[in-house]
């Protein structure tokens, strides 16, 4: 487990501890189409639980050119022998397709597997968001299988997830 959580330093991004300043900027982002698609409603309160520990996940604000431009996060679900780490981000649609996210995928695993000790990490996005699955594939993750009917989208209906994993020798 990751006791201290430092400011990141990516090629083009910078992953720093989520501030409360952050939240109304992030609830903008969430608001984006291309987000809520992915992510339901993103609120003020979820933030806030992150911002003050009181949620799984350890959260970054991702920064590019001195902005916030959306927030990644890590869980680390599993114990003693299935220790991993999850991550997880989203990023303004207005920046997609510009490498941003793949730089903070690589940021954050790197620092993970470095910093944080562990040999394998997780991902999981929509089956159908194939973007995000191309980033993490560049990064080095590699398809495990399909999650059927794994999560509900903003309309209530059941869609696919890809589980992705990524071992630390195969970091990108």
């Amino acid at each position: 487990m990751i006791a201290v959580v430092a400011v990141l330093q990516g090629e083009r991004v910078r992953l720093r501890p989520l501030e409360a300043g952050d939240v109304e900027r992030l609830v903008e982002i969430g608001a984006e189409p291309e987000i809520t698609r992915w992510w339901g409603e993103i609120t003020r309160k979820h933030l806030l639980d992150k911002v003050e520990g009181r949620d799984d996940a350890t959260a970054f604000a991702i920064e590019h050119e001195g902005e916030v431009v959306g927030l990644a996060q890590f869980s680390e679900p599993g114990e003693d022998e299935f220790e991993h780490a999850n991550i997880d981000l989203f990023l303004t649609a207005s920046l997609h397709g510009r490498g941003l996210g793949r730089d903070a995928v690589r940021t954050l695993a790197s620092w993970l597997v470095g910093e944080g000790g562990h040999h394998r990490l997780t991902i999981d996005p929509a089956l159908a968001n194939e973007p995000a699955i191309r980033a993490y594939e560049a990064v080095g993750f590699k398809r495990v299988g399909v999650l059927r009917r794994y999560w509900r989208d903003p309309q209530g209906v059941w869609q696919d997830g890809l589980l992705l994993d990524l071992l630390a020798d195969e970091l990108r």
